[in-house]
Formats: structure tokens, sequence, C-alpha cells
């Protein structure tokens, strides 16, 4: 077997089966980003890659960032919610928080920028085709029902079929 196809790093290579870009609110226009999903044998690999996220300029700071698709189909919203028509997290097994198909690990902060590559069975590419990608301001804590308590909404996109 093949390392670098194993671990993905030659796969990220490719291009992916859908991808979704982010942007931010008019509170955060700096953050922007793309999401690619990548069907394998063995679940849905994720590859993000979002620059512009806060940061407060410490190491000790809040740099931790919930990371969930969400069952709506639109990034438009209200005066109160920007993203409010991105709904809640994607359940399509009905399960608890945060078991939810649409809960994933949270993004981790690096001065403003954020990778994260990560293999889930909870969702297939297709599942999650039309679907909203949102960033929280906070982290997931989780335990809080029904969304973790992940705060308001700083970023959203669209997940798209990628044309061949």
């Amino acid at each position: 077997m093949n390392r670098m196809n194993c671990s993905g790093v030659s796969l990220i290579q490719k291009r992916p089966q859908a991808a979704a870009v982010l942007t931010g609110s008019d509170e955060y226009p700096d953050i922007y980003g793309v999401v690619r999903f990548y069907m394998m044998k063995n679940g849905t690999l994720v590859y993000a890659d979002v620059e512009g996220l806060p940061y407060a300029g410490n190491r000790c700071s809040q740099e931790v960032f919930g990371f969930h698709i969400h069952e709506g189909e639109s990034c438009t919203g209200n005066d109160k919610d920007k993203f409010a028509d991105a709904g809640t997290h994607l359940n399509k097994d009905n399960c608890i928080h945060p078991f939810h198909t649409g809960d994933m690990p949270p993004l981790f902060g690096n001065n403003g920028r954020a990778v994260s590559i990560f293999l889930t069975n909870r969702f297939t590419v297709d599942d999650v085709i039309g679907k909203a990608i949102i960033i929280h301001g906070s982290p997931d804590d989780f335990t809080t029902q029904p969304s973790g308590n992940a705060g308001e909404k700083i970023a959203c996109g669209i997940i798209r079929p990628v044309m061949r």
C-alpha cells in the first residue's frame, strides 16, 4: 500500500468531488476559505483551508472555531443572524449533538489561518451537496444541546459539485 495515498496527501492534489467557498459575514469580511470534499473507500475526506479568522494577537487568545455543515441551502439571513437561513446542523440520522451528521472537528486557528484534514463516515459527498457550511465564532463545547453553544456564525459557504 502506498502510504501517501493512505494518508490523503496525494489525494488533496486532485480535483475534489465537491467544494464550498467560505466568505465572512459583514463583521468578518477578511474571512475567506475553501473546503474540499473527496469520496474515499472508507468515508469522506474533508480538507479545509481558511484565512482571515479573528486573531487577538496572543497565544492564549480565543482561536478555536466551531465548524459544521448545516441543513439549509443558503448563506442569507437577517439583521440578528446574517446566516440564519443556513438552518441548524445537518442531522439526517436524528442524533443528539455532537453526533449530528454535520458536526465536524473544530478549526484551530494559527495567526488567523486554519487548515484541517479529516476523514468521516457521517456523510457522503452526495449527502452534503447544496448544504451550507458554517464557521462559528466560538468553539463547540460538544455538550450543549442542540448546537454546542458555538456562538455567532462568522462565515458561510454552499457545498457545490466540482465539474470534471
